[in-house]
């Protein structure tokens, strides 16, 4: 049964749903721009929630991307680096259920309690870890403030390969009951930022300048540069993750060991992850499967026009060109 708290936060809910502008979504009816943001009803409460009750640990460690920007693994990566002393590689969680359901996605939570240990029993001091898709400027001052402690991993990558994968993601999750979308028009909604968690430019910008004020605080990773040399991010993540990579575990082979085990190749040759489903706490069934399609870096190429490329870039290096951040090919753009 909900709490006085959470009525209050679907009432609220509730009126924003008749004033908010709407628009289509890519797997859902509709969507509500809300702080600058396109989210479905589910998200929208989720935020409502967040921002009003949400009682953070210094210790809390959140892992932050637009979606289809390689959050899968990196959910894999943290959850295995964090818990290296506690489970055997034989004997491992992530044999026995899929990468979402490591830690908690707090997208999907519909009550006001957000205090979930992710495995039970951790140690006291132990961080917690978190995942979101929500954008820096929604999430509670109370956790971005850098005097809170909590500590966000951020990872973007080419906007090009992100819409390919939330066209082949979300597409399968659309509800058969509403009209199917092309291709095309998903390519629309994606540039026009009007798509769940977009404008994606805004949403990669946010993490980027909080990161540029916090490089203690934020540590933002690049997706491409992460497959170009896994190992060297690992080391990085676990030492932004306060559980540092010793010079002991280096020479027995532990960053190699991670980096295999968290593979996207291994993680697809499991049997939870051929047949077994996240189930999430709105009632959403996904199966594991979706999670893992192929990751790789340039599949665009097998999916957009010369012109869509184009036209991605030009949006890419005009939104990031005076930021510093470079993505994609955006480099190609500099003197135009």
């Amino acid at each position: 049964m909900s709490s006085v708290r959470d009525e209050e936060e679907e009432t609220q809910l509730d009126q924003l749903l008749t004033e908010l502008p709407r628009a289509v979504g890519t797997f859902q009816k509709d969507l509500y721009l809300y702080q600058g943001m396109w989210l479905y009803p589910d998200a929208l409460l989720s935020i409502l929630l967040m921002q009003n009750h949400f009682n953070h640990h210094p210790t809390d460690i959140f892992l932050t991307s637009f979606m289809k920007s390689g959050t899968t693994w990196l959910r894999s990566l943290m959850f295995t680096i964090l818990n290296r002393s506690r489970f055997d590689f034989s004997n491992h969680p992530l044999l026995r259920k899929g990468p979402h359901d490591c830690f908690p996605v707090l997208d999907l939570y519909k009550s006001k309690d957000y205090n979930i240990t992710n495995t039970k029993p951790l140690p006291s001091n132990s961080p917690l870890l978190f995942a979101t898709h929500f954008a820096h400027k929604m999430l509670p001052s109370s956790i971005t403030d850098p005097s809170s402690g909590c500590k966000f991993v951020y990872v973007c990558r080419d906007p090009k390969d992100v819409l390919v994968s939330v066209w082949h993601f979300n597409i399968s999750l659309r509800p058969k009951e509403l009209p199917p979308l092309s291709f095309d028009q998903v390519f629309n909604m994606f540039c026009e930022g009007v798509m769940e968690y977009g404008p994606y430019w805004d949403h990669v910008l946010g993490y980027w300048n909080a990161a540029l004020e916090s490089p203690d605080k934020i540590l933002f990773f690049k997706y491409e540069e992460m497959k170009r040399d896994p190992e060297v991010h690992v080391k990085k993540l676990a030492e932004f993750m306060g559980v540092p990579i010793s010079v002991q575990e280096e020479e027995d082979g532990m960053v190699k060991k991670i980096v295999e085990f968290c593979s996207l190749e291994h993680l697809k040759s499991l049997e939870i992850n051929k047949t077994g489903d996240y189930r999430a706490n709105n009632g959403l069934v996904v199966p594991n499967q979706s999670f893992l399609r192929k990751g790789e870096v340039g599949d665009w190429k097998c999916h957009l026009t010369e012109e869509m490329k184009d036209q991605i870039d030009r949006i890419t290096y005009d939104k990031f060109k005076d930021s510093g951040l470079t993505l994609g090919a955006t480099h190609e753009l500099k003197n135009i």
